[in-house]
Formats: structure tokens, C-alpha cells, sequence
């Protein structure tokens, strides 16, 4: 079992959602974050005044999957949240040594 962990841009959650949720893929965690990379944030203007913003917003989804499922969940996040603009995004993986579902103490693989 891994963790995939895909920091990607807000306006494409959604289009994120549904590519999983046509390939199968049910259950995730999204969270509101941010952060930057190489782009390091941009300046903006506000009522005349300049002002840097470090920390871009992105989406973090997180989603536990089995092994035999990891490069086409992989595959799944890039295509739908890729513009080809600097600021994408990046995915993460991690391996899951247990998982316990609380309500009904099903483990591992039953329990994703």
C-alpha cells in the first residue's frame, strides 16, 4: 500500500475528483495549503503598493492506494491537473505499512 500525496493548483480539484472517481478511486483527503517552489511566489499591486507573496495556495490531496494501482493513480493526477505552466505541482509517494478502518476493524487492503 502507498500514500500519494499531489500538491496541485485549486482550479483543478475538481477535475482531479473526477478522474479518480471514474477510474474507481473512492476516498481522499484535501486540505487548503500553501507553499512554492520554483516560481517563489510573485509580486502583486494593491491600492498602489507592491506586494510579494511568498506562499502560493494550492490543494494537497492525499489517498491511499494499493501497490498494483500506484502508476495509474500517478498517471490519473497528472493528466488532469497538468496546464504546463510553471506551478503544476508535485506528487509524493509513500509506502503505508498499516492501515485500521475504526468503524469495523477491517486492515490493510480491505480497509483502502
Amino acid at each position: 500500500m502507498k500514500k500519494i500525496e499531489a500538491i496541485i493548483k485549486p482550479f483543478k480539484l475538481e477535475d482531479v475528483k473526477d478522474a479518480l472517481t471514474e477510474a474507481g478511486i473512492t476516498g481522499m483527503t484535501v486540505s487548503d495549503v500553501k507553499g512554492y517552489g520554483r516560481q517563489q511566489g510573485h509580486s502583486e499591486l494593491y491600492r498602489g503598493a507592491e506586494y510579494v507573496v511568498d506562499f502560493l495556495p494550492k490543494i494537497k490531496i492525499e489517498l491511499i492506494v494499493a501497490n498494483k494501482d500506484v502508476d495509474s493513480t500517478i498517471h490519473l493526477i497528472t493528466e488532469a491537473s497538468k496546464t504546463g505552466k510553471i506551478g503544476d505541482g508535485k506528487i509524493f509517494v509513500s509506502p503505508i505499512e498499516k492501515i485500521v478502518r475504526i468503524r469495523t476493524g477491517e486492515e490493510d487492503e480491505e480497509a483502502i
